[in-house]
């Protein structure tokens, strides 16, 4: 059953008949107004399941106008993380005022990354999640305007839309995947930041990345790697803790044009790190932040889940098959 504010739009000519995104409308709320397009497609940590929700989450919760893309499979129209080179959609980007991004070595055409690359550069905000930071890889023989995107360049752009956007990109794990979890702490001095207020335990069973920020760039959150797997397990001892490495951070990114655009990152954003109420009144306040809103970010935001969120624990292979994108909007 959908919501009553629930709107889907119809896929491209490609795949006839088909919903291939979801949009939300606007509740009541300080975002309304503002249009905020999220883009899934990684093939382990189930952005598809995280990123509907945390749309309905920020229409219904917040006001912001909400636009969510799957990663299609041409053939059949089901959402398939598997595919790498087909986002749907993204002209969608033309008219948002804020991006949110959540993809895993995506290898789309020119003619979908140029919506990309036409948002990226037009000094507009953007928030990354969790593997963002290597968010495209095109093979070697692909021909593609967009090399300089992929995680692994080394010349036009050292280390790709994530080192250069987003202020990282992929360098290792720092915590043992799948065996530790992570705990936001938050960074000294950072304390009283807006993007905070609210966000008292932020905790999730993703593992902390290695990171190193260039300079100008502000971490909020460091990532305390944990003994285990549940939120009441004790800190591992040792260099992995000292330093914590960041998992949240803010930062400016200059276009090629010079405009200067707001940048939120967080190496966390698996859809089962969403259950933690505290992540997602950090990555709801962000938006508040991004798009200039930080002096209406509530006390204590509203994250409460929005119909029904039963997250799928990460690992590739493990998303739900044959699904719809009308599917994750119940």
């Amino acid at each position: 059953m959908f919501t009553a504010q629930l709107a889907l739009s119809v896929l491209a000519p490609s795949l006839p008949g088909a919903e291939a995104w979801l949009n939300f409308a606007s509740g009541n709320g300080p975002g309304r107004g503002k249009h905020i397009v999220l883009i899934s497609g990684d093939e382990e940590y189930r952005s598809e399941e995280a990123l509907p929700q945390l749309a309905r989450i920020l229409s219904k919760r917040h006001g912001f106008r909400t636009t969510v893309l799957f990663a299609i499979d041409p053939a059949d129209g089901t959402v398939n993380p598997k595919n790498r080179t087909n986002i749907p959609g993204l002209e969608a980007l033309r008219t948002a005022n804020l991006m949110i991004i959540s993809t895993r070595y995506r290898q789309l055409p020119d003619a979908q990354m140029k919506w990309i690359d036409e948002y990226v550069h037009s000094g507009r905000p953007i928030i990354g999640l969790r593997t963002a930071t290597h968010a495209f890889a095109f093979d070697k023989e692909t021909a593609t305007s967009f090399q300089a995107y992929d995680h692994r360049d080394k010349s036009a752009w050292p280390g790709g839309f994530g080192k250069q956007v987003l202020g990282e990109t992929w360098i290792s794990h720092h915590g043992k995947h799948g065996v530790q979890s992570t705990r936001g702490v938050p960074s000294p001095g950072a304390e009283r930041h807006a993007i905070l207020k609210g966000c008292e335990d932020v905790w999730g069973p993703t593992d902390v990345y290695t990171v190193t920020l260039p300079e100008g760039t502000t971490p909020l959150l460091l990532g305390q790697v944990l003994s285990g797997m549940k939120p009441t397990d004790q800190p591992v001892e040792g260099q992995l803790n000292n330093p914590m490495m960041p998992i949240a951070w803010t930062r400016t990114f200059t276009t090629r044009g010079g405009k200067k655009a707001r940048v939120f990152t967080t190496t966390m954003g698996a859809s089962v790190d969403f259950a933690s109420e505290g992540l997602r009144r950090l990555v709801v306040n962000a938006a508040y932040w991004a798009v200039g809103l930080e002096s209406k970010i509530p006390a204590r935001a509203n994250v409460d889940i929005v119909g029904t969120f039963e997250p799928t624990f990460f690992g590739f292979g493990k998303h739900r098959h044959r699904l719809r994108p009308a599917d994750y909007a119940k």
